[in-house]
């Protein structure tokens, strides 16, 4: 499983002595010597200014070797949370082309509706696989459709096949850019955004990220009156040569981000920039058929391991309805549930 250099920065050296070990080893150094001196003093002790002058010194080294890192400005707790990368982060890798085939196979047989989708990206990833990428480099994908078509599900899908983590952040549930990208200090909950964190915590640098219905994302004001939206947050991560060394506000330092997989749903285009949307072309989609709904009742139950006679009284549920785009996949999922419900509740005597 190749590595790749994720933190922009010169880790300290794990050997490094603490700062009571510099100390003692200054003092002991310091009474050595005049131990040895041709004419030792009186007083081998060590004086009040002796013992600040070894202290100014055992300052000024480790502040030579933080800068030198590159980690300076961050607090004991934050240095530690980045030894993560230490060794830099892993790329979970698709080594043949035969297994992208695989990946875009699986992803249409479970989710045939999600043509263009599935598309785009094998063509994405074949061409990533020729060029000896070390792991897929998928272009952005921006998924626009009706609300219901299995957008997100498609993600984790997708995430599971490539055997990566997906993280799916909600862009109407909570301050988003603030979510993707992390705030800096001086905010009131300062930290580093749901798309790092996940880095952090896995260590495998392309994930997959799902912003679900980004075109409703609430932009984000400051106490000064500076505003933060999310579409102009996302465009240094959404372009590789920029987010090869993407700028983190909360740690201050560069993270290689260009292997991230992004996937964004949207019900539309209405309030996406003109920015956003040239660097993440859209892929339309339509609504689901009956059809659809029924062949995903029938995988779901399957999968489920339910009755086929229950499986098959929702199928009939779905073609009797006589305006198809009313149902969605949550729809079939909740009537899936209640059959699953059913049929596992306890006998009672």
């Amino acid at each position: 499983m190749p590595r790749i250099p994720f933190a922009d920065v010169r880790f300290l050296p794990e050997n490094l002595q603490s700062e009571f070990e510099i100390n003692t080893r200054l003092k002991r150094f310091l009474r050595q010597y005049r131990e040895n001196m041709e004419n030792p003093p009186d007083e081998l002790g060590l004086s009040e200014e002796d013992r600040a002058r070894i202290e100014r010194r055992t300052q000024k080294y480790l502040r030579t070797v933080a800068n030198q890192s590159g980690l300076a400005h961050l607090d004991r707790k934050d240095r530690g949370r980045l030894e993560v990368f230490r060794n830099g982060a892993m790329l979970m890798p698709v080594e043949t082309e035969h297994r992208v085939d695989e990946i875009a196979s699986a992803l249409h047989t479970e989710m045939p509706w999600m043509a263009p989708a599935t598309e785009r990206l094998w063509q994405d990833m074949r061409a990533s696989v020729r060029n000896g990428d070390p792991a897929p480099l998928v272009r952005p994908m921006l998924l626009v459709g009706p609300p219901g078509i299995g957008k997100s599900n498609f993600a984790r899908l997708l995430g599971d096949l490539l055997s990566v983590p997906t993280t799916i952040i909600e862009a109407t549930g909570e301050p988003a850019p603030f979510a993707v990208t992390g705030s800096q200090r001086g905010w009131g909950s300062a930290s580093p955004g749901k798309v790092l964190e996940g880095i952090m915590a896995s260590q495998i640098a392309n994930p997959v990220i799902v912003i679900d219905e980004i075109e409703k994302a609430g932009g984000v004001q400051s106490t000064g009156g500076q505003r933060y939206s999310l579409d102009e947050g996302l465009l240094p991560l959404l372009e590789r040569s920029t987010a090869r060394h993407w700028s983190c506000p909360y740690f201050r330092i560069a993270f290689d981000m260009s292997w991230v997989t992004w996937v964004l749903t949207a019900n539309t285009l209405r309030g996406l920039s003109e920015p956003f949307l040239s660097r993440c072309a859209p892929t339309e989609l339509t609504a689901l058929t009956q059809e659809h709904l029924i062949g995903f009742a029938d995988r779901e139950g399957a999968r489920r391991d339910l009755p086929q006679d229950a499986v098959d009284a929702v199928k009939e549920v779905v073609e009797a309805i006589r305006t198809p785009h009313h149902v969605s996949l949550r729809s079939v999922v909740r009537m899936l549930d209640a059959v699953e419900h059913a049929v596992n509740r306890p006998v009672l005597h």
